[in-house]
């Protein structure tokens, strides 16, 4: 029997032998909106965890990576720069690192949709609760919910004047201001304004700049107007702006290969083989700089057994960043991305509830959206060098290969009649411009049927259609990265042989004369294979680490799906609810706006000659410019239970993805692929315990046994591979949460004292890392105390007070093979937070 198969017998028979609890308290009722309609969190027969304000408030979580603390289903993780961010639900998620891919987790603020992560960073503040659905959710949520959903939903406008201050510092020089103000404008019209800003020191070290990064500084600003002109009719207008300005993210090395030794002859540094370390080296702080805006109105119209709903929304998002490729103190290189996203979104519903046994909701949901993406690498001063160096420190080298030559790019030079020092000299850059524009509609009902008083059957069906089109050109006097290697050294091993050049009508006269087999245009020159019978430019070729842009006008992707959810729901007693079901996701093809991945040679399948043409001498890309689309199923069982002082909900799943866009760094760009199918059986438990009216005890498990089912062509730690039946990394098998928070009264103060620790077991960090390597297990503890007195309340406040250290994600060192290098976590953070209510 598996793992999670024992867990379920056992969760099960616990809920089976218990008795309800009959004590003078009751818990709190929450009620969730996660089916689109107000519900109690018992009564929504679905995987759903719900974080209130309160316990936003008291245990400091400020965003939604802070969130997984207490969601152990939850796994998100901050990258290359401040705005990339995985949000991951129950091991599936993806899209942080690649604009061109939105996220399989959706994220919607108020019901708008965020289409990047980016645009999804900021600071919680002025909320009401937060949901997360576990599991696909594209019947009601229609566009990129193929793994779950975050909705965010905000505090309303208030009849009633009332606002709040509230100061915050900490270590690393934390300082932190929110307020906010809401009350009355007339009888049918309120408003509120809140904002924030926070600035702290970056806790990472660049010892030869002598300054920090991974620092922050950003503010939030949001406005709304609620207008109710009659009881059954309200507008609300919300309109938000945000600024992130850092200097960001700081880069690991794990393991220090070969080329360590050359960055050192060129003067370069870095901290080698300290995954965990906060020390580094750089030529300069990256800097990241994120503008994120947007406006929307929904408007609630009740006619009786209907109602009507519409979101409109119009978001803007404006982000540069500026990255040292290579993450040493050596001036190899220099990498900046430019984007601009322009989102509109519509959405309408009609819902009907006459209080009888059927209700129900139709909708239609529209997304229109414009991406605009440049991205440059440029060469440092050192790189040219750092090249010369890699050539003559490799060990094919031999004589009469080009590579054996110290000054191989000089000699190569010659051979191609350019000027010396023109390959790889700093200053030379190739730009990428992208241009995405994506639209996209969903139709979408789901209806309620009440079988008996206590069964009840819903059937949802959602018909999604996105269309893209892909825009892609280039310019730079980056030389050296297009040039055609394999033609150039036939070229010279045809001339060598036969003293003529390489024309066609020349190699059609003169190829079998001169003895040239298949093969020689990839076969690069070794002792087993001399010249001239081979191609001495070859030895080139695994320093040409950018791989050429090949431009194209009007790419096209056009994908359609029909999605599900078909479920049963039956109330076994008062207090206990149970429900199955099967859910079925879709999330639409990707495309790799970012830099595609560099061909691997294959001189195990030679081309044909190159009469009349070359043949393709590579692999197939480790990735590709176009991932198709993303297909989601989850068979689920679960029970809801609910006394006086216990609630325990807990759901069992078998969920898969076939087509699952994996993306990838693999040294030089993203690899952008599709997993045949990637499937996980898992067991989730959360149980909320209040054994005296002061105590709640909090405990939420998620147990996953993930699989990739069938993934040819992925990329593993030597290259190209076949991870069918391998275990996915970066998944955690166990992700346990604990925590309680006791509440007390002293002097006249209403205190409490809350903490949480989260556990997840150990795991292999990304698929191209070897996780003898660079393995990450967690283990944090987060602790608040608060005391509260005639509106003025204090909280002292600590995150990640363990200081555990782990890796968040690894990959392969940009340009070093056989170097590895990885994102590390936050450290111990702590503060204290004074705030005034009024």
């Amino acid at each position: 029997m598996k793992p999670v198969n024992r867990l379920v017998c056992l969760a099960v028979a616990s809920v089976l032998s218990s008795t309800a609890y009959a004590q003078d308290l009751q818990l709190e009722e929450i009620v969730i909106t996660a089916t689109k309609r107000e519900q109690t969190l018992q009564e929504a027969p679905i995987s759903v965890a719900v974080t209130s304000a309160e316990t936003i408030e008291q245990a400091q979580i400020n965003d939604i990576a802070d969130l997984q603390s207490i969601v152990p289903s939850l796994r998100v993780t901050t990258l290359q720069n401040s705005s990339q961010s995985n949000f991951i639900i129950r091991g599936f998620g993806n899209g942080g690192t690649n604009i061109g891919i939105e996220p399989s987790v959706g994220v919607f603020i108020d019901g708008v949709y965020r289409s990047r992560s980016v645009a999804a960073i900021g600071d919680l503040f002025d909320l009401e609760r937060v949901e997360v659905l576990r599991g696909p959710q594209s019947t009601l949520f229609g566009l990129n919910a193929s793994a779950g959903v975050i909705s965010v939903v905000t505090a309303k406008p208030s009849y009633e004047w009332g606002g709040a201050v509230e100061a915050t510092i900490g270590n690393y020089d934390y300082q932190g201001l929110r307020a906010k103000v809401t009350g009355p404008l007339s009888d049918t019209l309120a408003f509120s304004l809140a904002g924030n800003h926070f600035t702290r020191d970056g806790y990472f070290d660049l010892i030869n700049l002598g300054t920090e990064i991974n620092d922050r500084d950003r503010w939030d600003l949001r406005g709304q107007l609620l207008w109710e002109p009659s009881e059954n009719l309200s507008f609300r207008l919300i309109a938000d702006k945000g600024e992130i300005d850092e200097l960001c993210c700081a880069v690991t090395n794990i393991l220090a290969g070969p080329t360590a030794g050359l960055i050192s002859l060129l003067g370069g540094q870095l901290d080698p083989n300290a995954p965990n370390s906060y020390n580094g080296y750089l030529d300069f702080a990256p800097r990241n700089q994120v503008d994120n805006s947007g406006v929307s109105l929904q408007v609630d119209w009740n006619l009786g057994n209907w109602s009507v709903t519409s979101i409109t929304a119009q978001r803007e998002v404006d982000s540069l960043f500026n990255t040292d490729i290579d993450f040493t103190s050596a001036d190899l290189g220099t990498q900046v991305n430019d984007a601009k996203i322009d989102t509109f979104t519509q959405e309408f519903r009609l819902s009907y509830d006459a209080g009888g046994r059927f209700r129900g909701l139709v909708g239609a949901y529209f997304f229109e959206e414009d991406v605009d993406y440049d991205t440059s690498v440029s060469w440092g001063s050192d790189f040219r060098d750092y090249a010369t160096l890699l050539v003559a420190a490799s060990t094919g080298c031999f004589q009469g290969a080009l590579t054996c030559n110290p000054n191989a790019f000089g000699g190569f030079e010659a051979a191609l009649g350019l000027p010396a020092g023109t390959l790889l000299a700093g200053g030379q850059f190739n730009a990428q411009f992208t241009t995405q524009d994506a639209s996209s509609s969903s139709f979408f009902g789901q209806l309620d049927f009440d079988v008996t008083d206590r069964l009840t059957a819903t059937v949802g069906v959602s018909h999604t259609q996105t269309d893209k089109r892909v825009d892609m050109s280039d310019r730079g006097n980056e030389l050296f990265g297009q040039l055609d290697l394999v033609q150039i050294g036939f070229g010279g091993a045809f001339f060598a042989l036969t003293g003529l050049p390489a024309t066609p009508a020349n190699i059609g006269a003169n190829l079998t004369a001169a003895g040239i087999a298949d093969g020689v245009s990839v076969t690069a020159c070794s002792p087993e294979n001399p010249p001239p019978l081979c191609n001495s430019a070859l030895g080139l070729y695994p320093f040409q680490f950018l791989a050429p842009v090949i431009p194209f006008e009007n790419g096209k992707s056009d994908d359609s799906d029909t999605t599900y959810t078909v479920r049963l729901a039956f109330e076994a007693t008062d207090n206990i609810n149970v429900y199955a079901g099967v859910s079925t996701g879709f999330k639409a093809s990707s495309w790799n706006l970012s830099r595609d991945s560099k061909p691997v040679l294959n001189p195990a399948n030679p081309p044909l000659s190159p009469l009349g043409g070359y043949a393709n001498p590579y692999y197939p890309r480790y990735g590709s410019r176009l991932a198709g689309p993303e297909e989601a199923t989850v068979y689920e069982i679960g029970m809801k239970a609910r006394w006086e002082t216990v609630a325990l909900n807990i759901a069992v799943f078998d969920q898969e993805i076939k087509g699952f866009q994996s993306n990838l760094f693999v040294g030089t760009a993203f690899s952008l692929a599709n997993a045949g199918k990637q499937s996980t059986e898992g067991l989730e438990v959360e149980l909320l315990w209040a054994p005296i009216p002061a105590l709640d005890i909090n405990i939420a498990g998620t147990f996953l046994d993930p699989i990739y089912d069938s993934f040819p062509g992925a990329q593993g730690p030597d290259g190209p591979a076949d991870l069918s039946g391998s275990t996915p990394a970066g998944i955690h098998g166990t992700s346990l949460s604990v925590g309680f928070t006791l509440k007390w009264q002293a002097m006249g103060l209403d205190g409490f004292l809350r903490a949480d620790y989260l556990y997840e077991d150990e795991v292999q960090v990304t698929e191209n890392v070897p996780k003898s390597v660079a393995t990450r297990e967690v283990g944090t503890l987060n602790a608040s105390l608060g005391a509260t007195r005639n509106g003025w309340s204090v909280l002292f406040w600590g995150r990640n007070l363990t200081d555990d250290e782990y890796l968040q994600s690894s990959f392969p060192s940009v340009a070093q093979q056989g170097s590895l290098s990885g994102y590390p976590n936050q450290p111990r953070t702590f503060g204290l937070t004074i705030r005034k209510t009024f």
